[in-house]
């Protein structure tokens, strides 16, 4: 099942945007009576948060809290990717900038068609930094 969501978090913190995510990626799973997750993140912050939550500011750490307790009854897996493959979850952050509301997608979003697509067929990603 493919669910996609997107939010403005109104903080300009990117610890506290990748946080987030992964805290609604959890709670939506819950909520939706998913009970394996595999959650794929581009902060290896966030990886290490699941580790050590002292590293989870305090103003979210209750929330964080009560993830890190419903992940004890889910198969649960939280694992590093490269942002490289991470494209539509960048597109979907940046997307969600622009949101007055939480949002829910049941279906890819029009924002990010083309690269659902080409990660569905292995078809590399590139970024070019010019100097």
């Amino acid at each position: 099942m493919l669910i996609c969501f997107g939010e403005n978090t109104g903080i300009g913190n990117s610890l506290h945007a990748e946080l987030s995510g992964a805290m609604r990626a959890i709670e939506l799973a819950i909520s939706h009576q998913w009970l394996n997750l595999w959650l794929e993140v581009d902060s290896e912050l966030v990886i290490r948060a699941f580790k050590n939550q002292s590293i989870v500011p305090w103003h979210l750490r209750n929330r964080w809290m009560n993830c890190m307790l419903l992940t004890r009854n889910m198969n649960f897996i939280a694992t590093h990717i490269f942002r490289e493959r991470n494209v539509c979850a960048d597109l979907l952050a940046f997307t969600g900038h622009n949101l007055d509301n939480f949002t829910v997608w049941m279906n890819v979003p029009t924002c990010i068609t083309e690269p659902y697509i080409k990660n569905r067929l292995g078809m590399p990603n590139f970024r070019f930094v010019t100097y």
